[in-house]
């Protein structure tokens, strides 16, 4: 399959930013939204939809990315995941992610059928991660950054596995889970965390008596 491109983009006026996420369907963590505003003329070979790369080809390309494109993250928390459910947490952080590139894009091509509530011009394109070279470049940078996120969560929750399903729900995180019940950075309003959290339900502090 051809790997993304500039051709969606190209009719669009520049400075143009794609937008992606990751993290949307995993029972803990945050989702983490990133922009990218590629020099069309000096960008890393390679960039494809971050599902198609290996770990290792996606963090060579992130650091890159750093180097020689405008990139913005944003990350939405799982409180606010479990307040406004997940879709406008997805909507938060990558509002926060355009937010935090420096600078007013003129165009935003954003991935999937829906861009968010915000007073600047974009598309959503569906599949826009294995089409256009923006977003699969934002792509890999969300990607890359929410697992490096889960990486190190994973070691202050240890026996969930975080540092290798990073916090989607694997049968070792299912297991985990049954086992040890949720940690604060599971997200309780997803189901498969709910059925758990009754039979691990956080005591209050006991208060010291004064002696």
């Amino acid at each position: 399959m051809a790997r993304p491109c500039f051709k969606l983009e190209k009719p669009h006026p520049t400075p143009l930013a794609g937008v992606d996420e990751a993290g949307c369907a995993p029972l803990a963590g945050p989702v983490v939204a990133a922009a990218v505003i590629l020099d069309r003329e000096k960008f890393p070979r390679g960039i494809d939809d971050s599902k198609a790369l290996p770990a290792p080809v996606r963090e060579a390309i992130c650091a890159r990315l750093r180097k020689v494109a405008a990139v913005g993250v944003g990350i939405a928390t799982v409180e606010e995941i479990d307040r406004l459910n997940i879709y406008w947490a997805r909507m938060l952080a990558m509002t926060r992610a355009v937010d935090a590139l420096g600078m007013e894009p003129a165009m935003i091509l954003v991935d999937g059928n829906r861009c968010p509530k915000w007073e600047r011009r974009s598309l959503a394109i569906v599949a826009g991660d294995a089409k256009c070279r923006s977003i699969a470049a934002a792509s890999i940078v969300a990607k890359v950054t929410r697992d490096a996120i889960m990486r190190e969560h994973a070691v202050d929750h240890p026996g969930y596995g975080w540092e290798t399903n990073k916090g989607y729900g694997t049968p070792e995180h299912l297991r985990a889970l049954k086992l040890l019940g949720p940690t604060p950075l599971h997200r309780r309003s997803f189901a498969p965390v709910q059925q758990f959290s009754l039979d691990f339900e956080v005591s209050p502090e006991p208060v010291p008596l004064a002696g």
